[in-house]
Protein backbone atom coordinates (compact mmCIF):
# COMPACT_ATOMS: atom_id res chain seq x y z
CA UNK A 1 0.00 0.00 0.00
CA UNK A 2 1.41 3.40 -0.92
CA UNK A 3 2.38 5.80 1.82
CA UNK A 4 0.98 9.26 2.26
CA UNK A 5 4.18 10.80 0.88
CA UNK A 6 4.03 8.55 -2.20
CA UNK A 7 0.41 9.50 -2.79
CA UNK A 8 1.26 13.18 -2.42
CA UNK A 9 3.97 12.89 -5.07
CA UNK A 10 1.28 12.42 -7.69
CA UNK A 11 -1.23 14.79 -6.14
CA UNK A 12 -2.13 17.79 -8.24
CA UNK A 13 -0.06 20.86 -7.39
CA UNK A 14 2.33 19.08 -5.03
CA UNK A 15 5.97 20.09 -5.38
CA UNK A 16 8.44 18.63 -2.88
CA UNK A 17 10.80 21.57 -3.39
CA UNK A 18 8.14 24.03 -2.28
CA UNK A 19 7.51 22.43 1.11
CA UNK A 20 8.81 24.14 4.25
CA UNK A 21 10.17 27.26 2.48
CA UNK A 22 13.32 28.79 3.92
CA UNK A 23 11.45 32.02 4.59
CA UNK A 24 8.87 30.25 6.74
CA UNK A 25 11.50 28.32 8.69
CA UNK A 26 13.61 31.46 9.16
CA UNK A 27 10.67 33.41 10.59
CA UNK A 28 9.81 30.52 12.91
CA UNK A 29 13.34 30.25 14.26
CA UNK A 30 13.95 34.00 14.42
CA UNK A 31 10.87 34.60 16.57
CA UNK A 32 11.87 32.00 19.15
CA UNK A 33 12.87 33.34 22.55
CA UNK A 34 16.27 31.63 22.54
CA UNK A 35 17.19 33.43 19.30
CA UNK A 36 16.30 36.83 20.74
CA UNK A 37 18.06 36.12 24.04
CA UNK A 38 21.22 34.95 22.29
CA UNK A 39 21.22 38.01 20.07
CA UNK A 40 20.81 40.23 23.11
CA UNK A 41 23.75 38.60 24.90
CA UNK A 42 26.05 39.02 21.90
CA UNK A 43 24.97 42.63 21.41
CA UNK A 44 25.57 43.36 25.10
CA UNK A 45 29.14 42.01 25.20
CA UNK A 46 30.79 45.09 23.61
CA UNK A 47 29.02 47.35 26.09
CA UNK A 48 30.17 45.16 28.98
CA UNK A 49 33.78 45.26 27.79
CA UNK A 50 33.66 49.03 27.21
CA UNK A 51 32.36 49.57 30.74
CA UNK A 52 35.01 47.21 32.12
CA UNK A 53 37.77 49.15 30.37
CA UNK A 54 36.29 52.44 31.56
CA UNK A 55 36.22 51.26 35.16
CA UNK A 56 39.60 49.56 35.02
CA UNK A 57 41.33 52.35 33.14
CA UNK A 58 41.95 50.32 29.98
CA UNK A 59 44.09 47.24 29.43
CA UNK A 60 47.77 47.44 30.22
CA UNK A 61 50.80 45.75 28.76
CA UNK A 62 52.76 43.05 30.54
CA UNK A 63 56.19 44.58 30.70
CA UNK A 64 57.62 44.75 27.19
CA UNK A 65 55.05 42.30 25.85
CA UNK A 66 52.02 43.79 24.10
CA UNK A 67 49.08 41.55 23.16
CA UNK A 68 45.93 42.15 21.13
CA UNK A 69 44.01 42.64 24.37
CA UNK A 70 46.37 45.44 25.37
CA UNK A 71 45.43 47.39 22.22
CA UNK A 72 41.66 47.08 22.77
CA UNK A 73 41.09 50.79 23.35
CA UNK A 74 43.36 52.00 20.53
CA UNK A 75 40.52 52.22 18.00
CA UNK A 76 37.15 50.81 17.05
CA UNK A 77 38.86 48.22 14.84
CA UNK A 78 41.03 47.03 17.74
CA UNK A 79 37.99 46.88 20.00
CA UNK A 80 36.09 44.75 17.46
CA UNK A 81 39.08 42.41 17.06
CA UNK A 82 39.32 41.97 20.84
CA UNK A 83 35.60 41.17 21.06
CA UNK A 84 36.08 38.41 18.50
CA UNK A 85 39.18 37.17 20.30
CA UNK A 86 37.53 36.83 23.72
CA UNK A 87 34.38 35.19 22.32
CA UNK A 88 35.73 32.83 19.64
CA UNK A 89 36.78 30.10 22.07
CA UNK A 90 33.48 29.68 23.90
CA UNK A 91 30.82 32.39 23.60
CA UNK A 92 30.38 32.02 19.83
CA UNK A 93 30.27 28.25 20.22
CA UNK A 94 27.00 28.51 22.13
CA UNK A 95 24.82 30.20 19.45
CA UNK A 96 26.21 27.87 16.78
CA UNK A 97 25.41 24.79 18.87
CA UNK A 98 22.04 26.28 19.85
CA UNK A 99 20.85 27.24 16.37
CA UNK A 100 22.04 24.00 14.73
CA UNK A 101 21.46 21.56 17.60
CA UNK A 102 18.04 22.71 18.77
CA UNK A 103 16.39 22.82 15.37
CA UNK A 104 15.41 19.18 14.67
CA UNK A 105 15.43 17.90 18.25
CA UNK A 106 13.03 20.63 19.34
CA UNK A 107 10.49 19.50 16.74
CA UNK A 108 10.78 15.97 18.13
CA UNK A 109 10.40 17.18 21.72
CA UNK A 110 7.24 19.08 20.72
CA UNK A 111 5.94 15.93 18.96
CA UNK A 112 5.57 17.97 15.76
CA UNK A 113 8.30 16.28 13.72
CA UNK A 114 6.12 13.42 12.52
CA UNK A 115 3.39 15.86 11.50
CA UNK A 116 5.85 17.85 9.42
CA UNK A 117 6.90 14.68 7.64
CA UNK A 118 3.26 13.71 7.15
CA UNK A 119 2.47 17.10 5.57
CA UNK A 120 4.34 15.68 3.59
CA UNK A 121 7.74 17.37 3.77
CA UNK A 122 10.50 15.13 2.36
CA UNK A 123 13.09 14.29 5.00
CA UNK A 124 16.00 15.68 3.01
CA UNK A 125 14.05 18.89 2.37
CA UNK A 126 13.23 19.27 6.06
CA UNK A 127 16.85 18.79 7.11
CA UNK A 128 18.12 21.08 4.36
CA UNK A 129 15.76 23.91 5.36
CA UNK A 130 16.65 23.62 9.02
CA UNK A 131 20.38 23.36 8.34
CA UNK A 132 20.47 26.43 6.07
CA UNK A 133 18.50 28.49 8.58
CA UNK A 134 20.64 27.27 11.49
CA UNK A 135 23.86 28.16 9.68
CA UNK A 136 22.37 31.48 8.59
CA UNK A 137 21.49 32.44 12.16
CA UNK A 138 24.96 31.33 13.30
CA UNK A 139 26.58 33.58 10.72
CA UNK A 140 24.27 36.43 11.71
CA UNK A 141 25.41 36.04 15.32
CA UNK A 142 29.06 36.28 14.27
CA UNK A 143 28.36 39.37 12.17
CA UNK A 144 26.30 41.03 14.91
CA UNK A 145 29.09 40.97 17.49
CA UNK A 146 31.77 42.88 15.51
CA UNK A 147 29.19 45.30 14.07
CA UNK A 148 28.02 46.30 17.54
CA UNK A 149 31.64 46.35 18.72
CA UNK A 150 32.59 48.70 15.88
CA UNK A 151 29.71 51.03 16.77
CA UNK A 152 30.56 50.99 20.48
CA UNK A 153 34.28 51.28 19.79
CA UNK A 154 33.77 54.25 17.43
CA UNK A 155 31.75 56.07 20.09
CA UNK A 156 34.20 55.26 22.88
CA UNK A 157 37.62 55.26 21.19
CA UNK A 158 37.13 56.76 17.75
CA UNK A 159 37.45 55.38 14.24
CA UNK A 160 41.05 54.81 13.27
CA UNK A 161 43.69 52.35 12.12
CA UNK A 162 44.01 48.91 13.66
CA UNK A 163 47.09 48.91 15.85
CA UNK A 164 49.06 45.67 15.59
CA UNK A 165 50.62 44.36 18.83
CA UNK A 166 53.86 43.42 17.07
CA UNK A 167 54.23 46.92 15.66
CA UNK A 168 52.72 48.97 12.87
CA UNK A 169 49.10 49.51 11.97
CA UNK A 170 46.51 48.85 9.29
CA UNK A 171 44.56 51.78 7.91
CA UNK A 172 40.84 51.82 8.62
CA UNK A 173 39.85 50.56 5.17
CA UNK A 174 42.29 47.65 5.22
CA UNK A 175 41.33 46.88 8.81
CA UNK A 176 37.65 46.60 7.84
CA UNK A 177 38.52 44.17 5.05
CA UNK A 178 40.67 42.08 7.38
CA UNK A 179 37.89 41.97 9.96
CA UNK A 180 35.58 40.57 7.29
CA UNK A 181 38.16 37.83 6.71
CA UNK A 182 38.28 37.19 10.45
CA UNK A 183 34.49 36.83 10.69
CA UNK A 184 34.41 34.53 7.66
CA UNK A 185 37.16 32.31 9.04
CA UNK A 186 35.56 32.24 12.49
CA UNK A 187 32.35 31.00 10.88
CA UNK A 188 34.19 28.31 8.93
CA UNK A 189 36.09 27.19 12.03
CA UNK A 190 32.77 26.76 13.86
CA UNK A 191 31.34 24.48 11.16
CA UNK A 192 32.51 21.45 13.12
CA UNK A 193 30.46 22.50 16.14
CA UNK A 194 27.50 23.23 13.85
CA UNK A 195 27.75 19.85 12.15
CA UNK A 196 28.19 18.01 15.42
CA UNK A 197 25.18 19.75 16.95
CA UNK A 198 23.08 19.11 13.85
CA UNK A 199 24.00 15.42 13.75
CA UNK A 200 23.18 15.02 17.45
CA UNK A 201 19.90 16.84 16.84
CA UNK A 202 18.87 14.14 14.39
CA UNK A 203 19.79 11.41 16.87
CA UNK A 204 17.95 12.58 19.97
CA UNK A 205 14.59 14.03 20.97
CA UNK A 206 16.23 16.18 23.68
CA UNK A 207 17.37 19.60 22.41
CA UNK A 208 19.49 20.16 25.50
CA UNK A 209 21.30 16.90 24.84
CA UNK A 210 22.20 17.93 21.28
CA UNK A 211 23.27 21.46 22.24
CA UNK A 212 25.09 20.38 25.38
CA UNK A 213 26.77 17.48 23.64
CA UNK A 214 28.13 19.72 20.89
CA UNK A 215 29.38 22.33 23.38
CA UNK A 216 30.89 19.65 25.60
CA UNK A 217 32.75 17.91 22.79
CA UNK A 218 34.01 21.27 21.52
CA UNK A 219 35.39 21.99 24.99
CA UNK A 220 37.03 18.55 25.02
CA UNK A 221 38.70 19.45 21.72
CA UNK A 222 40.04 22.66 23.25
CA UNK A 223 41.39 20.73 26.23
CA UNK A 224 43.10 18.17 24.00
CA UNK A 225 44.67 20.96 21.97
CA UNK A 226 46.25 22.26 25.18
CA UNK A 227 48.00 18.90 25.69
CA UNK A 228 51.32 19.64 24.02
CA UNK A 229 52.40 16.02 24.48
CA UNK A 230 50.12 15.15 21.54
CA UNK A 231 52.58 16.92 19.25
CA UNK A 232 51.57 17.01 15.60
CA UNK A 233 48.39 15.06 16.33
CA UNK A 234 46.93 18.38 17.45
CA UNK A 235 47.03 19.50 13.82
CA UNK A 236 44.02 17.24 13.23
CA UNK A 237 41.98 19.02 15.92
CA UNK A 238 39.75 21.85 14.69
CA UNK A 239 40.42 23.68 17.96
CA UNK A 240 44.11 23.89 17.07
CA UNK A 241 43.32 26.33 14.25
CA UNK A 242 40.53 28.42 15.77
CA UNK A 243 42.79 31.44 16.32
CA UNK A 244 44.60 31.18 12.98
CA UNK A 245 42.66 34.30 11.98
CA UNK A 246 45.18 36.30 14.01
CA UNK A 247 47.49 35.96 10.99
CA UNK A 248 45.04 38.12 9.05
CA UNK A 249 45.55 41.14 11.32
CA UNK A 250 49.23 41.48 10.50
CA UNK A 251 50.92 43.98 8.14
CA UNK A 252 51.37 41.12 5.68
CA UNK A 253 48.59 38.58 6.10
CA UNK A 254 49.64 34.94 6.36
CA UNK A 255 47.11 32.50 4.95
CA UNK A 256 48.66 29.06 5.48
CA UNK A 257 47.23 28.55 8.97
CA UNK A 258 43.74 29.59 7.90
CA UNK A 259 43.90 27.34 4.85
CA UNK A 260 44.85 24.34 7.00
CA UNK A 261 42.19 25.21 9.57
CA UNK A 262 39.57 25.54 6.85
CA UNK A 263 40.50 22.16 5.37
CA UNK A 264 40.27 20.43 8.76
CA UNK A 265 37.00 22.11 9.74
CA UNK A 266 35.24 21.54 6.41
CA UNK A 267 36.37 17.90 6.28
CA UNK A 268 34.93 17.09 9.70
CA UNK A 269 31.77 19.08 8.96
CA UNK A 270 31.05 17.32 5.67
CA UNK A 271 31.36 13.90 7.30
CA UNK A 272 29.04 14.87 10.17
CA UNK A 273 26.48 16.49 7.87
CA UNK A 274 26.48 13.36 5.69
CA UNK A 275 25.93 11.19 8.77
CA UNK A 276 23.03 13.41 9.83
CA UNK A 277 21.25 13.14 6.46
CA UNK A 278 21.96 9.42 6.12
CA UNK A 279 20.85 8.56 9.65
CA UNK A 280 17.70 10.69 9.51
CA UNK A 281 16.66 9.15 6.20
CA UNK A 282 16.56 5.75 7.91
CA UNK A 283 15.24 6.87 11.28
CA UNK A 284 11.87 5.69 12.54
CA UNK A 285 10.29 9.00 13.53
CA UNK A 286 7.65 8.47 16.19
CA UNK A 287 7.64 11.87 17.90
Amino acid sequence: MSTLAESAEVASGYRAGRTLPLRVELVRQFKRRRTLVMGGILAALPFVLAVAFAIGGGPGGRGDRVTLMDTATASAANFAAVNLFVSAGFLLVIPVALFCGDTVASEASWSSLRYLLAAPVPRARLLWSKLVVGLGLSLAAMVLLPLVALAVGTAAYGWGPLRIPTGGALDAGTAAQRLLVVVAYTFVSQLVTAALAFWLSTRTDAPLGAVGGAVGLTIVGNVLDAVTALGHWRDFLPAHWQYAWADAVQPHAEWSGMIQGTAVSVSYALVLFALAFRGFARKDVVS
